[in-house]
């Protein structure tokens, strides 16, 4: 069995329907939720780490282009302080559908130049071996996929999940 393989098609299937779920959802979604789980909030934090975790470290993560500091944090900046995430503008579907397509163009390269092998996975706050904080990764992008899906659902609009590796491509 190829694992590689298998991990570029999980990545690249969940990205499908983060992307069918940026598109689809309607405007006032897009913009609801208590502070810091915002509808775009979500999505980005979803973009932002599937793209970190990517990485072979996280020294060779480079933020995209458009980011701010903290708008991928859904929680506390600090348990001790209680401290929020400021309260950004959202970003705008079009940005993260950009986002979305950037980051799904990294993960053929970044899988190839992962070692699925070694025991430690590059991320400081992890540990675990590297094909297991890849997994970890999809997982993490499904759960929040899942999560869209079910916002989308209760205001009314249903996803094409069949139909979403489609959607990138």
């Amino acid at each position: 069995m190829d694992v590689q393989a298998a991990l570029k098609g999980q990545y690249h299937a969940a990205l499908a329907m983060l992307h069918q779920e940026i598109e689809r959802c309607p405007e006032d979604l897009w913009v609801s939720g208590q502070h810091p789980r915002n509808y775009w909030r979500i999505v980005y934090h979803t973009l932002f780490y599937t793209h970190l975790y990517l990485m072979p470290t996280v020294d060779d993560f480079v933020p995209w282009r458009l980011n701010r500091q903290h708008s991928e944090c859904l929680y506390e900046l600090d348990e001790d302080s209680n401290e929020m995430p400021p309260e950004d503008p959202p970003y705008s579907r079009e940005e993260l559908l950009e986002y979305c397509q950037m980051v799904d163009a990294l993960v053929d390269p970044g899988v190839d130049r992962l070692d699925l092998d070694a025991t430690t996975c590059g991320i400081p706050w992890y540990n675990m071996s590297k094909l297991e904080h890849q997994m970890l990764n999809i997982r993490h992008a499904q759960g929040h996929v899942g999560q869209l899906s079910e916002l989308c659902l209760a205001a009314g609009v249903d996803l094409d999940w069949a139909g979403s590796r489609k959607a990138m491509r």
